[in-house]
């Protein structure tokens, strides 16, 4: 595991853009299907990132926790809505789900530092 959310989040763009390189079909197939069910629609963006984030941490996917804070954010989630998400993802999860909160706290704690930062 990276536990770095700045090294994540300074790479990712380069990692993805390899693996579509490599394999455009996945990005091609991947990305209209990401975006026609992020939208807004019954729940708003910011739940349904919330909603992902859990499921992020639950399946202990890092890259997924990372992203979806990221986006958390950006839909106006706050650190503390983020936590109180990874904590119900942990409750599901049991102790492994319980070993990802740091690194949701982690990237947590990265962008509230850019943000107060800029």
């Amino acid at each position: 595991m990276l536990h770095d959310p700045a090294k994540f989040y300074a790479e990712w763009p380069a990692t993805m853009n390899a693996m579509k390189s490599k394999a455009p079909d996945i990005g091609k197939a991947f990305g209209p299907f990401f975006q026609a069910l992020m939208k807004e629609g019954a729940l708003p963006v910011k739940q349904k990132e919330l909603i992902a984030l859990g499921i992020a941490v639950a399946l202990r996917c890092e890259p997924c926790i990372y992203a979806h804070i990221e986006k958390c954010f950006k839909n106006g989630a706050t650190g503390a809505e983020i936590m109180d998400a990874v904590g119900v993802a942990v409750m599901m999860g049991g102790g492994p789900v319980y070993t990802y909160a740091p690194v949701a706290a982690a990237a947590v704690a990265h962008h509230e530092q850019a943000v107060s930062a800029s």
